[in-house]
């Protein structure tokens, strides 16, 4: 149960002042998860992304142009719009003793113009100075005050990020019916983290932080934003290491097979294993031979060798007379994995199966039978495998393709199908250190850093769209000499909004050119459809794949050389390198060409030129850490894994690194978090909504 004294702030936002039924919609648009409505805590955490200085108050020839001023004028003269059905602004002449300007207002309310600006006033008016047809004006004053409205304006004013038809005034007013309902919260952090870090209490840094002194004040660095991004981090490091100790405490089953599987596989393999390869082996194989529960990250960039890692890791658990499964988050990836895995598995004497969403019933009931009875060693398949009716004989090891594209619930919900089963999650998306702490902290991490040899660096070039002919006739060229091209676009339809090229129109064009050995695939694809525009392609029988993004993970052609990139600026750095990396897989020498349609803004020109020059997946996780922040790298956005709304971990990464140890500590002194820091630090938990966590607190 949610600590009583939190309720106020887990209320509507309608209990607000001023925040009617349709206000209230606007605010669920803005802040709330879809299908969800926003609430008083949400508010709060939406805090000001800048400041309006209106500290300036010039006379009116002296004020500058393109700046926010606030000028104290008498008003001269209305100028109406004539006729009836006008369409012309409202003007209105206000002057001083240095000058004039006019104030415009479009679709005008003329009342409220009239009573709030009556002709011989005085008033203080504030807003954007421009200069418009020789005459100096401002467009809709965002404030227009007699002399007792312009003693209570702040010199500087919150600036919070909007959406259509909400309007600053009615933010703040919410925020403000939102600190008043603040309860006195106990403090949770240690006095001398604190006084260490010159940190004020949870309150006081939220009021600072809702009501800005200075630009600084809303800056992440600011004393106010740190207080609030170290309790964000606390939360979440203790709610993994809450998670990771249940898991710890929880007692596994050794797993010790006699390596006479893994061996036939490993002597059926082309190559020999990598360095990082064994490492990270012998790391899986110690855990699954514990009697403590494995529950384990393995990162590996592009083409590191994930796959083979893992099914040596379900061979050696095969041998201990247990089952093991393999969750991946496509249909296609899956069926890839199996196409893969089944010749090694089979020459092992490895019995494997594969059991998609899309099996037809009478197919699932034999293929659950099998799985049931033990007459299946590896199940290969997409989340059919966490539906609630597939049970299995005895399943030791859960394998987990691709993380970040399902959430806790669902890498646990596959480990509950069998008795404490060991869990190895893999992903092939390179995540910057700070990142696997805060989303993965509650994992043991291996590294696949090294890559198989024999690999040939891809030569990257980027190039403007204007000289698409030019990638064409390459295009051509390599055609002729046997390759294969992929050709990606970032959307589906043409948008006019985004003026970019639509897959299905660049597929219409380059068929134009090359007939019918161009193939279309995009995610509003029926799933057998996909596969089999997949298939025709990994079979040679189209030789271009026009595709929008749903190929970035895992599909694998070695045969394909060429990878063009459409409007590569509308792209995340970590994607490119994704897109990238399905070419370069084969013994022929690869191209990836990035097409951009200029002029380049300074972040989209750092993202070229960084693929240019690394294809080091770990040096571009930072990077693009540093450039986008982490809920776009890990699809914190899509995915519902827990985004930041306070912390930013391009900038707050010392205070990941005092949240991880003070985390640590907490549990080893107070596992149960009964002191009274205990029961403060649970009032934390549930005011970040790491609930799950006390559960498991409860549960023992």
């Amino acid at each position: 149960m949610r600590p009583s004294l939190l309720d106020p702030l887990f209320g509507g936002v309608a209990a607000l002042p001023g925040v009617g039924p349709k206000t209230a919609k606007l605010f669920d648009r803005l802040l709330a998860k879809p299908g969800e409505a926003a609430r008083v805590v949400d508010v709060l955490f939406h805090l000001p992304q800048n400041v309006i200085d209106r500290s300036a108050r010039p006379k009116i020839a002296e004020a500058p142009y393109d700046a926010m001023v606030v000028l104290k004028v008498r008003v001269a003269e209305h100028r109406k719009p004539q006729g009836r059905y006008s369409k012309a602004p409202y003007k209105v002449l206000v002057e001083d003793e240095t000058g004039d300007a006019e104030l415009v207002f479009f679709l005008a309310n003329q009342d409220w113009i009239e009573r709030s600006l009556p002709l011989g006033a005085t008033r203080w008016v504030s807003g954007k100075l421009e200069l418009y047809d020789g005459r100096r004006q401002i467009v809709h004053p965002d404030r227009v005050l007699d002399e007792q409205g312009i003693a209570k304006l702040p010199a500087l004013e919150a600036v919070h990020g909007l959406t259509e038809g909400l309007h600053e005034r009615a933010v703040q007013r919410a925020v403000e019916g939102a600190l008043s309902k603040l309860p006195q919260l106990p403090e949770w952090h240690d006095a001398s983290v604190l006084a260490a870090n010159d940190l004020a209490g949870f309150a006081a840094s939220l009021e600072r932080a809702h009501r800005p002194a200075a630009l600084a004040d809303v800056a992440p660095t600011s004393t106010a934003r740190q207080r609030l991004a170290l309790d964000e981090l606390l939360a979440n490091q203790l709610a993994l290491r809450l998670v990771r100790s249940k898991m710890r405490r929880a007692p596994g089953r050794e797993n010790k097979g006699d390596g006479k599987l893994a061996h036939k596989i490993e002597a059926a393999l082309p190559f020999t294993l990598t360095g990082a390869q064994r490492r990270t082996l012998a790391e899986i194989r110690a855990d699954l031979a514990s009697s403590r529960r494995m529950l384990r990250l393995v990162q590996g960039d592009v083409g590191s060798g994930k796959t083979i890692v893992a099914l040596l890791a379900m061979a050696s658990v095969v041998e201990a007379g247990r089952q093991a499964a393999l969750m991946a988050p496509t249909e296609i990836l899956a069926r890839q994995h199996y196409e893969r895995l089944r010749p090694l598995a089979e020459q092992a004497g490895i019995r494997i199966v594969l059991l998609t969403g899309r099996a037809k019933p009478a197919e699932r009931t034999r293929l659950h039978q099998q799985i049931a009875e033990g007459r299946a060693d590896i199940v290969v398949g997409t989340h059919a495998l966490v539906t609630s009716d597939l049970a299995f004989r005895d399943l030791g090891l859960a394998v987990v393709d691709e993380q970040h594209r399902f959430g806790v619930q669902q890498r646990l919900a596959l480990g509950a199908k069998g008795e404490v089963a060991d869990v190895l999650v893999m992903t092939a998306t390179p995540i910057p250190r700070s990142l696997t702490l805060t989303y993965f902290g509650d994992m043991d991490a291996s590294l696949l850093d090294e890559k198989p040899p024999g690999r040939a660096p891809i030569d990257t070039r980027a190039l403007p769209l204007a000289r698409i002919g030019q990638v064409v006739d390459g295009l051509r060229r390599a055609l002729a000499s046997g390759a294969r091209a992929y050709w990606v676009c970032p959307l589906v339809e043409e948008s006019e909004e985004l003026d970019l090229a639509a897959a299905q129109d660049r597929h219409a064009d380059l068929t134009k050119i090359f007939g019918d050995v161009v193939g279309l695939v995009h995610g509003r694809l029926k799933g057998p459809d996909r596969d089999a525009a997949m298939e025709a392609f990994q079979a040679g029988q189209t030789r271009i794949l026009v595709a929008t993004t749903v190929i970035e993970v895992g599909v694998d052609v070695p045969e394909a050389t060429v990878m063009v990139i459409e409007h590569a600026e509308r792209f995340g750095l970590a994607q490119l390198h994704q897109l990238r990396g399905r070419v370069g897989r084969g013994a022929g020498k690869s191209s990836c060409l990035l097409l951009y349609k200029g002029p380049l803004g300074e972040a989209a020109k750092a993202r070229l030129v960084t693929l240019r020059h690394t294809e080091d997946g770990f040096r571009i996780a930072e990077e693009d850490l540093r450039l986008r922040g982490e809920g776009e790298i890990l699809g914190t956005k899509q995915s519902g894994m827990p985004g930041f709304r306070l912390a930013d971990l391009a900038v707050h990464a010392r205070l990941l690194a005092i949240a991880r140890d003070d985390a640590e500590l907490i549990l080893r002194r107070d596992p149960e978090l009964a002191s009274e820091r205990g029961q403060a630090l649970r009032v934390l938990l549930y005011l970040f909504e790491r609930n799950e966590a006390v559960r498991l607190l409860r549960a023992g």
